[in-house]
């Protein structure tokens, strides 16, 4: 049986915690440092392919690198390394966030629009150093940082900061001001007498798409994304935004620099829009269906259902789980869910972490 999830990020912060209390906050490598040794000797290791844990493993690691996880007896000699002895503790692979939000905090401490039209900018980033320690700390060491919703490139310094060992984080894969059909997104400009900063940067037809697309590359994105779909239906319903020329575009643009575009949707033609240009993964993927989980099976597209976002707003609208029946919101994402594993869809672990505390990231483990 595989370890409990629910212990999963109490295992990992307790590790990472022993081992950064042994060593110093990180700095670019010396030559030195490149080749020191390490050696972790835990209660136990769990590799992601067997399903139990390994009793009497060890890991060696060579600067920042893994030269050995296996038995004790058959690790290559280590003379001169430092060990490190955790007693209780099951070692495991650094764990992967697909889908964060650094510089959002959960909605039920500040609603989204209050984040983005009310908060500075300082306080944001001065908060989302404190996101990146727990979810180091809490045992996700790589995140896909997936907009920085109205804090502009934001992202892409807390990426620099914490690869140049100014602060404790996760490795970050950046997109950050994403980008929407113009009118699209939020905040709203019809809820208020002046011109609202927007959660991302607006882009209208192929040619401005690739304008917005090179500039946020140039900027420092690793990944593109886009909103293939978003409220701003008649009656504030999910519609389709870009066309497939557009969206195309900007895959094409993006592929070109040696990037991957992510799409943010929920509707199956805004998915099958984004399948049909090429996008690497969908976000969400709320009313999938059979024929589109089939399109992204055929395409190669991974899905991030990010159940733990659904689940969090759900119970900050009222809803006492365990308690109260499943929302239908709750019940729809289960089923669309459960068609993408019937076609076979390749799934991604991506929370939406920044709608719930970060930290908190093994409840898209545990809802999967």
């Amino acid at each position: 049986m595989r370890p409990c999830l629910s212990r999963v990020s109490r295992i990992a912060a307790a590790l990472v915690a022993t081992i950064a209390a042994a060593t110093p906050l990180a700095r670019p490598a010396s030559a030195q440092q490149r080749d020191s040794l390490t050696l972790l000797r835990p209660a136990a290791v769990w590799d992601a392919i067997d399903d139990a844990p390994h009793a009497g493993w060890v890991v060696l690691v060579r600067g920042e690198r893994i030269a050995y996880a296996g038995p004790a007896a058959g690790a290559p000699a280590s003379r001169g390394a430092t060990t490190i002895d955790l007693p209780g503790t099951t070692l495991l692979p650094g764990l992967i966030e697909g889908h964060s939000h650094l510089l959002l905090h959960p909605y039920n401490e500040a609603a989204w629009n209050d984040q983005v039209l009310r908060e500075p900018l300082a306080l944001r980033v001065a908060r989302a150093t404190n996101h990146a320690r727990n979810t180091l700390l809490a045992g996700w060491t790589v995140v896909r940082d997936l907009g920085t919703e109205g804090a502009g490139y934001a992202d892409v310094g807390l990426k620099q900061a914490i690869d140049q060992g100014i602060i404790p984080g996760p490795r970050m894969l950046v997109a950050t001001r994403a980008i929407v059909a113009t009118g699209s997104y939020a905040p709203k400009r019809a809820d208020f007498s002046f011109e609202p900063p927007q959660g991302a940067e607006e882009a209208n037809g192929p040619e401005d798409v690739i304008r917005v697309t090179r500039s946020q590359i140039a900027h420092g994105a690793d990944w593109v994304k886009v909103y293939a779909d978003y409220r701003w239906g008649p009656r504030g319903e999910t519609m389709p935004t870009f066309s497939e020329a557009e969206l195309r575009a900007m895959v094409e643009t993006a592929r070109s620099s040696g990037r991957p575009v992510v799409a943010h949707s929920s509707t199956a033609e805004g998915m099958r829009r984004a399948i049909m240009a090429g996008v690497e993964t969908i976000e969400h993927g709320d009313a999938g269906t059979a024929e589109v989980f089939a399109l992204m099976k055929a395409k190669g597209v991974a899905l991030c259902p990010t159940l733990a976002a659904g689940d969090a707003t759900s119970q900050y609208a009222g809803w006492k789980k365990g308690v109260d029946p499943e929302p239908r919101g709750i019940a729809a994402k289960r089923a669309s869910f459960r068609l993408a594993l019937d076609a076979g869809v390749t799934i991604c672990d991506g929370s939406d972490v920044g709608v719930f505390t970060h930290g908190e990231n093994a409840r898209e483990l545990e809802l999967l």
